[in-house]
């Protein structure tokens, strides 16, 4: 069967059929208008993508949660995610992916003819003696290996930073920089990536040092070419083996993910399976097909969060006087209490706030610490709306906002959405919850560093944070960095989907003040704790809402009078109390999006539409917003 086949996909409701696409975004065969038509495939033609609940087809397929009638009736019309100009009825209709159906079944292990071919590996290979190795770099190469050479290890150092490699191969013996010291230097930048350490030497000493530093095999010389190739084509097809059996482990799990999420989760089961939807995330990179399926699946597990916390978060308020535990997790008001008090006393407390940091953006940057601290991550969640003038003044001041408008009115006279304004007070707010904790004894510093100048001055003193009892940090970069991504194009074509935007962080905090401050903290005795006032999530799916003027601004949470959408798409909020808010007026009510929507006035409805599609926002109910990491950081150098 050709490429022109059509392919056959089950939505909620019925079969329906589209031809695979030729190109990047282009549809061919039947107008869109008749997607949808209720069809039953024909005998002999193979089913092919994944239900629309995220299921394999074959079985019984279960209804998609999401879909249900509006409040005037019938199906309520949704944005195509891949097509912003196109609507649609079937709120559970995704498209099908391109298949050819090849003429004869493809041998086991090997490759589809429409896949493009495998990426060429890179290898490094440091040797002070590499000319004498042209031979078997020669070798290598015809190999379809591509194989960059350096005769030191600084200069191995600088290239590790600037290209990725798939794997090294490193001397052992060098003049200047000796091999397990350029071995230490590279673990600290890329530390999964594979080294081979080349050796004249098996003494038992060197062994024990060159595997406690991770390398992931070793060499006597002399070496010839075939010792080479073997070493670098297993240690390859164990990354390649290693993805294959995540991509099996994932779809095996896929049921029990599903099951969970029909079943009803205690807060620190919801964090657990964010947890493991993070891991996943992360690692399904290559695997196209389970790619889709885990994306159809977290997209499903954010809907359901959004009903939790829209059924529950009352009931955490109305018990907040209460010790977190099973049925209410710890909230940003009792960070402070619970994870950095409990520090405090021998050692000096480093407590670093960086706004807008997700878990999964959290684990890029853990990797790089790992060899300077001890790393021990717990979680809490985070209080709505998931903003920082919110969210950032809970952490400080140890209140809700309801509470804290009460004890502290100037810190809500200001500019109503501004990032900034509502967080001047920070440093008092911490000095009085102290106060109530009866903690007035220690010594506390606090610092917000906006701009890149602020971060360099404060890292060059460093150690002068260990001075005090107590230090807070409040570190803004990641928010700025989200801002500029919805508002600049340079940016989003740098980072157009997650994968790529927790790669831009890790390169910034690779090459940051930031990481150098921690580098030298790390260096002395203290112990810093680390977390995030809120995350962000892509904003895919508009929502229209309707309000008076005075409505505020932000894309994700709204509040005003007379507030009015679609209310499977966001949380109502007509008791602002009972969700531990302000009130401003007689009849306020707070809109919080759920999923990933945001919200879009009537007027010029299309252009807004467009212009804040796929922009990084926050203040909903989502996991990504919501369930945020707490790392305590112990120096693996100091005394």
């Amino acid at each position: 069967m050709c490429s022109r086949a059509w392919t056959w996909r089950r939505t909620e409701h019925s079969w329906t059929n589209r031809r695979p696409a030729s190109g990047l975004g282009r549809h061919e065969g039947p107008p869109r208008h008749n997607v949808g038509v209720p069809l039953r495939p024909p005998a002999g033609i193979p089913v092919s993508g994944v239900l629309a609940n995220g299921a394999h087809p074959g079985g019984t397929a279960e209804r998609t949660r999401r879909t249900g009638p509006s409040r005037i009736g019938g199906c309520v019309p949704r944005t195509r995610r891949d097509d912003p100009g196109t609507r649609h009825c079937c709120a559970s209709w995704v498209p099908a992916p391109p298949i050819i159906v090849p003429a004869r079944p493809l041998s086991v292990g090997a490759r589809h003819p429409s896949l493009p071919p495998m990426s060429i590996p890179h290898i490094l290979w440091v040797d002070d003696e590499i000319d004498l190795l042209r031979s078997h770099v020669m070798f290598l190469e015809e190999k379809d290996y591509d194989v960059s050479t350096v005769a030191n290890g600084a200069d191995a150092v600088d290239l590790v930073q600037q290209r990725p490699f798939d794997v090294v191969l490193l001397d052992e013996q060098m003049p200047g920089m000796e091999g397990l010291e350029v071995l230490d230097a590279i673990k600290d930048e890329r530390p999964t990536l594979p080294v081979v350490l080349v050796t004249k030497s098996e003494e038992e000493d060197l062994m024990e040092a060159a595997l406690g530093n991770r390398i992931s095999d070793y060499l006597t010389k002399p070496v010839n070419p075939s010792q080479i190739l073997l070493t670098c084509k297993r240690l390859l097809e164990q990354s390649q083996i290693r993805k294959e059996a995540l991509s099996q482990e994932y779809l095996q799990s896929f049921n029990r993910i599903s099951q969970k999420l029909r079943g009803a989760l205690s807060p620190h089961e919801w964090i657990d399976l964010y947890q493991t939807l993070v891991e996943y995330d992360l690692e399904l990179t290559d695997d196209e097909g389970a790619r889709q399926v885990f994306q159809d699946q977290f997209e499903e597990a954010n809907r359901e969060f959004g009903g939790f916390v829209e059924e529950h978060y009352p009931e955490w308020m109305a018990r907040v006087d209460e010790a977190p535990g099973n049925d209410r997790p710890v909230l940003s008001h009792e960070v402070v209490p619970e994870f950095v008090l409990p520090e405090t006393g021998e050692e000096p407390v480093v407590f670093f706030v960086i706004d807008c940091l997700r878990y999964d953006q959290w684990l890029e940057i853990a990797e790089l610490l790992r060899p300077h601290y001890t790393v021990d991550t717990d979680f809490y969640i985070s209080i709505l709306p998931t903003a920082t003038p919110y969210a950032r003044n809970a952490i400080f001041g140890g209140m809700l906002p309801v509470d804290l408008v009460d004890r502290f009115p100037k810190a809500w006279q200001t500019g109503e959405e501004s990032e900034h304004s509502r967080n001047q007070y920070e440093d008092a707010l911490l000095r009085h919850q102290l106060d109530q904790h009866h903690r007035d004894d220690l010594s506390i510093r606090y610092d917000k560093l906006i701009t890149s100048e602020d971060g360099q001055q404060l890292a060059q003193d460093a150690a002068n944070l260990t001075q005090h009892d107590l230090s807070a940090v409040v570190v803004n970069f990641i928010d700025i960095l989200a801002h500029s991504r919805s508002e600049s194009d340079v940016l989003k074509e740098l980072a157009p989907d997650e994968e790529a935007y927790r790669a831009l962080t890790r390169t910034w905090f690779e090459h940051s003040w930031l990481l150098d401050m921690l580098q030298a903290l790390s260096n002395t005795d203290c112990t810093v704790v680390l977390t995030s006032d809120h995350g962000a999530v892509r904003s895919l799916q508009s929502t229209k809402v309707i309000g008076d003027r005075e409505t505020s601004t932000a894309l994700r949470y709204k509040y005003g009078s007379n507030l009015k959408c679609d209310e499977d798409d966001a949380i109502f909020v007509r008791e602002p109390e009972r969700f531990g808010l302000p009130s401003y007026g007689m009849n306020t009510t707070y809109l919080l999006a759920k999923q990933d929507y945001y919200f879009v006035y009537p007027t010029n409805f299309h252009h807004y539409e467009n212009l804040y599609r796929d922009t990084l926002q926050h203040g909903g109910a989502s996991m990504q917003e919501m369930i945020l990491p707490v790392a305590t950081l112990r120096p693996r150098g100091s005394s």
